[in-house]
Formats: C-alpha cells, structure tokens, sequence
C-alpha cells in the first residue's frame, strides 16, 4: 500500500472518530493562515477541541458515504459548507468559549493587492517622515499634507480604504511607506453545526436575554394571529380563556347565574361603599398600631439625681 493511501486511510478514520465523539462542528475559515499560527491554535485548543483539516473533495466523499451508507442523514447539512480554504474545529464545550479561543489568535498583516478589506483603514494625521519628493503620491490618492520642518505631515486623518473595498497597488504602496499593516489575518468562525442543525455563527453573540426575548415576541406574534383567525394554539389557548371568562362572569352578573368567582364581584356591585371603606380601614391598622405603641422614657439632667452641672 503506498504512503499516499495510507495518509488517506488515516485521515478517513480521524474525520469519522471525530464526528462520533464530537457533537458540535465549528467550520472555520483559513485564508491567508500560516503553518505556525495553525499549530498556535491547536495548541490553544487542546483539551477542548480538535481541528481537521483536509482536502475538500476528499472530505465530501467521507460525508456522502456515511449520508448513503451510514444512514447518517444529520450530516447532509454539512456538505454544502465543505467549499474554500475552509476547516472543522470538532468540539464539546460551550461553543462561545471556543469561537473565542479561534478568534482572539489572530497576527498582523500587511495589505495585500487584489484582496478585500477586512475592516476600513484610516491614515492617522501628523508627521510622516517622509522626504518633499514624495508629495506627488499623496496628492494621487487625495491625501491633504503639508511640509513641516523638511518632512510631509499629513493635514487631517484620512479613510484611505473601506471595509470590503478592493485593495489596490496604490494602498499598498502607501501602507508601506508608512509603516502601517492594518489587517489581522487568523481563522474565522463562518458557521456553526449542532446535532444536525447549521447556523450562522453570529448567533453565538447573542446573549441568553436577547434570545428569550426574540422567543417571546415571536410568542405574542403567534397568539395574536391565532386569535385573529379563531384557531386555537398553545400559544393563544390561556388568551382565548381568559376571554371566555371575561363574557360567562359579564353574563352571570346581568342574570341570576351563580358561581364563586361571579359572587365575588355580584357582593360589590351591591355594597360598593363597604368595600371603599374596608380599604382605608384596613391601611389605617398599621398607623393605629404605630401610634399606639409606647414612647420610650428619656431622661433629663433633672432626673439625674436631682441636680445640674450649674447648681
């Protein structure tokens, strides 16, 4: 068997340990990520998570064998993400703490020509140590400078790239002259699969309020539409009680239907005033009882033992 097949074999049985041990999938993006910076993310990931990484046709072909043959239809939903320089990060811990692990190993970068701006790149205003001669390539890109003291200074902070702007040779020319590597290049978090479930990894984010509060106001969006259209739901039933309640308690107060809860409000409707008077009583007990409670004896220069400092 050659060296090749045998590499191969291996990489096919990690791949499926790694989904039978593994509950949750990060897949992650590796553009512009160096050998050395891969190890430094393994490494921060030990005891945590596991990443593999793998030739994509390869990894399709595992995938579909065990959709086909292992009747394994969960990962049918992973194939799809299996394009690019991309990778999984296997693991069982929180999936937040993970993402942050990835995320925060990141190194600076020069720009490059021909790629797209990660964030917006600004030039900072002020001396730029560079020589008058080169004036002209700032007034290229619209630069404002001025010449202090012998030395080109920069007028006021400049937005030299936008965010998911082209990089040109022109930007990395001038990046290089002043010395600035605006990027950081590392893996990125594109989505995220969990027992057969994919979704974006923004979704990590949100907080544990945010998403309660999307599952309620998604609660009330459903109760009102199925109040709407009379058709009961889990959501709408203890509205539509409630309602119903509503109309028998208004229909056994004008008739002489009788239940508790409508005794209740027959006794008020015909002595409202005792009611309106229970309530005062009953709010003025405590400033009775605060009232009446006995005031503690203080006691005066006089009462100690009959006489004054100015006797």
């Amino acid at each position: 068997m050659s060296d090749r097949r045998v590499r191969k074999e291996k990489f096919v049985a990690k791949l499926k340990d790694c989904i039978a041990e593994y509950k949750n999938v990060l897949i992650v993006g590796v553009d512009n990520v160096g050998s050395n910076q891969m190890q430094k993310v393994r490494v921060a990931l030990r005891g945590k998570g596991v990443v593999v990484m793998g030739k994509n046709t390869l990894i399709r072909k595992i995938l579909r064998d065990m959709v086909d043959g292992e009747k394994q239809t969960k990962l049918e939903s992973l194939i799809p993400l299996v394009v690019g320089n991309m990778g999984f990060v296997f693991t069982n811990a929180p999936l937040p703490e993970v993402r942050k692990i990835i995320l925060t190993n990141k190194v600076p970068a020069a720009a490059k020509s021909g790629t797209f701006a990660q964030t917006d790149v600004f030039l900072p205003p002020g001396p730029t140590g560079l020589d008058p001669g080169q004036t002209n390539f700032f007034q290229a890109l619209n630069v404002a400078t001025k010449i202090v003291k012998g030395a080109i200074e920069i007028v006021s902070e400049v937005h030299l790239i936008k965010k998911g702007e082209k990089v040109t040779l022109s930007h990395v020319a001038m990046l290089q002259k002043m010395n600035i590597r605006p990027f950081f290049y590392g893996f990125t978090v594109n989505d995220v699969y969990e027992d057969g479930t994919v979704y974006s990894a923004d979704i990590l984010d949100m907080s544990q309020d945010v998403l309660l509060g999307k599952f309620f106001s998604g609660v009330r969006s459903l109760a009102s539409v199925a109040l709407a259209i009379s058709f009961p739901t889990a959501a709408s039933v203890s509205h539509s009680i409630n309602y119903a309640y509503k109309q028998v308690l208004a229909v056994a107060l004008q008739t002489d239907i009788s239940f508790p809860e409508a005794d209740k409000f027959k006794e008020y409707l015909k002595n409202p005033g005792a009611h309106a008077a229970a309530a005062p009583a009953a709010a003025a007990a405590p400033a009775a009882a605060a009232k009446a409670a006995p005031k503690k004896k203080t006691t005066s220069e006089d009462d100690a033992g009959g006489f004054s400092l100015f006797d």
